[in-house]
């Protein structure tokens, strides 16, 4: 089979349409039908079917992405190595990062202000995506490293033709006015149990993350389910309104502003993690750029 072929295949599984691959890949739409209906002729079986107006892999299709994946991967630790020949350790390496991550990690990449950049340090730029949109923007080949999350509540499994590197795990603290704290009889850093906030009102993270459902499980194993005062797609905002007296939020450490005088942090009785983690496409690791990036990367939220 031709890897070229492949490659076009893969692409449609990461992207869905034929329109999205024909644009990833720089062809025409025509151009990337033919080449998929080249690679079911070779393969001899029916890779893709229509389903209503939309084409959908078939499991056979699915079965050819997943080897599709392995021999790309390969394909790239070779360009890799080569490029460890030819000593090629510049260029630019894209990021795609969830907010906390770009606000606290990414930034420890550029030199310190003052300080000559390395010359052997690749390019570097950063979009901003939640966990989901950040995979997808790897997969797509939009970016080359993806920095995303998983809390131990809720386990985020490894996209295909992908390898993660874990960075570090951090825990996840509940976050009040102290005035809450002491009507709780909660001294300063006292483990809270969340039995006992089933009755406060909750500042809850947005629906559409996976931050929300560690919430809305984290107190789901407590007993109870919590009832939102306000829901906000950032921390920081969460955390002015804790130190309001709004409510209660559960927050990961590396998301927690400077503690002042009008927030009270306590870690969970029931521990609840985050772990951080940087994944890249198959094979790409040895990339002199990418290897750069990921060996300096922090291990640590601190």
């Amino acid at each position: 089979m031709d890897v070229r072929r492949l490659r076009v295949l893969a692409e449609f599984a990461a992207r869905g349409t034929v329109a999205a691959t024909s644009r990833a890949l720089h062809l025409t739409g025509p151009a990337v039908s033919q080449q998929l209906a080249a690679l079911e002729r070779e393969a001899d079986l029916q890779l893709l079917e229509k389903r209503g107006r939309t084409l959908h892999l078939t499991a056979a299709g699915q079965r050819l992405v997943d080897h599709a994946h392995v021999v790309l991967g390969d394909l790239a630790a070779a360009e890799s190595d080569l490029a460890v020949l030819r000593g090629g350790g510049h260029g630019t390496v894209r990021i795609a990062a969830f907010p906390s991550a770009a606000r606290i990690l990414v930034p420890r990449l550029w030199p310190e202000p003052g300080t000559a950049p390395d010359p052997r340090d690749p390019v570097l730029h950063l979009t901003e995506h939640e966990p989901p949109a950040a995979e997808a923007a790897l997969l797509q080949r939009q970016a080359d490293i993806a920095l995303t999350h998983s809390y131990s509540l809720l386990p985020r499994p490894l996209p295909p033709g992908c390898e993660q590197r874990t960075l570090f795990e951090e825990p996840v603290h509940l976050v009040m006015h102290p005035a809450v704290a002491a009507a709780h009889h909660l001294a300063p850093d006292d483990p809270a149990d969340l039995r006992d906030f089933a009755h406060d009102p909750w500042l809850l993270p947005d629906t559409r993350t996976a931050c929300h459902e560690m919430a809305q499980r984290a107190c789901g194993a407590a007993g109870f389910a919590p009832t939102a005062t306000a829901v906000a797609g950032d921390f920081a905002v969460l955390s002015a309104l804790a130190a309001r007296g709004a409510g209660v939020a559960l927050i990961p450490r590396m998301a927690l502003p400077p503690h002042g005088p009008d927030l009270s942090v306590h870690p969970l009785r029931a521990p609840v993690h985050r772990g951080v983690h940087a994944l890249y496409r198959s094979g790409t690791a040895r990339h002199p750029a990418i290897r750069n990036v990921l060996d300096r990367l922090p291990t640590t939220s601190g």
